[in-house]
């Protein structure tokens, strides 16, 4: 039975969106958690419900909530999210809030204000307005990290702000909201793996009150089981190099979804060299974005993938925020990072990659779920797209390092 209501949008039914609290989202359901080698059990999460994990999280802690984000909303779910953590600060329970000043320039600062007179320690990452920097100016570098760690033993990371748009009524219990639910994925893990991540954001605490080089916000950890890729803007990106290699060891498949896709050309051409030598690469993009300009970006790559045998489907419905891979179904990652030149050379990132065959089976199943919802892209059909077309893809093309 489905859990969707009457008066959802009618272009929302049957979506792939978890709207609404619920087993069942529309033949996608929750799956259980995985216990790693070392006894961290993770959770795949996805829209609304994901952030819910991370709200209930923080609001069981105990000693201490440390929350890093690049949107945090003054809409009902921010503000939601700003009342709880106040409360838990008037608690004893230590809380420490970044949030980056671009990603939340429309946010009323209001809000920020009375949660640090409730007691939350809240940082402003790279003010936008010079006259509120404690050290320099940096208005190009961004904390796009999304990451919840509590009592350094739970945390939470994935592609969700704080904001309407990723909660939907999970937060608010609102079932009538003006706002389009986005869709994305999250993780939640419990055990060895939160540390990693709790020194992975104290790295970058550390940071916003020393000043200094912004490599100092860099964290990176392998793990036998998972690795957690903290990065800093760089053009000899870690993660960068991280995902080719990837690539490039992949043997069956390799699964990519991503909100926002105009990679460099060493990563275009290691996409088309997997599939060349017979690796089943697959790519899920939205077919509408917040931001126009990058689908056509990410459209201007499409002949030359699809000759390479690459498969490539539009999402459907909704908007596509999800960054996600999953390689011979035993590699997973999730996370901040887009496949873009501003995810890469001007972004603070964070993802994690999980190696367990029992997780990628869960990833794998996600993915193909987002298919059903989506689009493929015929070579045959695409070359038929008009000149305009041609053109304004090529301009962007040529112009996506700056995107």
């Amino acid at each position: 039975m489905s859990h969707l209501r009457a008066d959802v949008p009618h272009d929302l039914k049957n979506s792939g969106l978890n709207l609404h609290p619920g087993a069942e989202d529309d033949g996608w359901y929750k799956p259980p958690p995985v216990i790693l080698g070392d006894g961290t059990i993770v959770q795949l999460l996805k829209d609304g419900e994901a952030l819910k994990a991370a709200y209930d999280a923080i609001a069981g802690a105990k000693r201490l909530i440390c929350l890093q984000v690049y949107i945090f909303g003054s809409d009902a779910t921010g503000k939601a999210f700003a009342e709880l953590l106040s409360r838990k600060a008037a608690e004893g329970v230590r809380v420490l809030v970044s949030y980056d000043s671009f990603g939340s320039f429309a946010s009323d600062r209001r809000m920020f204000s009375q949660m640090r007179r409730a007691g939350v320690r809240v940082e402003e990452f790279h003010p936008v307005r010079p006259w509120d920097c404690r050290y320099s100016w940096r208005p190009f570098n961004r904390d796009h990290r999304k990451l919840v760690v509590v009592d350094e033993d739970i945390a939470w990371l994935g592609g969700l702000n704080i904001g309407d748009e990723y909660a939907g009524p999970w937060i608010t219990g609102m079932e009538s909201m003006e706002i389009e639910p986005w869709r994305d994925t999250a993780v939640g893990l419990r055990g060895p793996a939160a540390k990693s991540l709790f020194r992975a954001f104290v790295a970058s605490w550390r940071y916003l009150h020393t000043g200094g080089r912004i490599t100092r916000c860099e964290y990176i950890r392998d793990h036998d089981l998972y690795d957690v890729i903290a990065t800093v803007p760089t053009i000899k990106s870690k993660v960068s190099q991280r995902f080719r290699a990837a690539l490039k060891d992949a043997k069956r498949s390799a699964l990519l979804t991503m909100a926002y896709f105009a990679p460099d050309d060493e990563m275009l051409n290691e996409m088309c060299h997997a599939a060349k030598r017979g690796v089943e690469v697959k790519l899920l993009i939205p077919a509408k974005c917040d931001l126009p300009v990058l689908t056509t970006a990410a459209r201007s790559f499409y002949e030359t993938l699809l000759k390479a045998g690459v498969h490539v489907y539009e999402r459907q419905h909704v908007i596509l925020h999800a960054k996600t891979m999953v390689i011979d179904g035993r590699i997973s990652v999730v996370g901040s990072t887009n496949l873009d030149y501003r995810s890469i050379e001007y972004n603070c990132e964070l993802s994690i990659a999980i190696r367990s065959s029992e997780f990628g089976e869960k990833m794998t199943s996600l993915f193909e779920n987002d298919v059903l919802f989506s689009k493929r892209i015929r070579l045959d059909h695409w070359r038929k797209r008009t000149i305009r077309d041609r053109v304004g893809q090529w301009a962007v093309s040529r112009a996506r390092y700056l995107l």
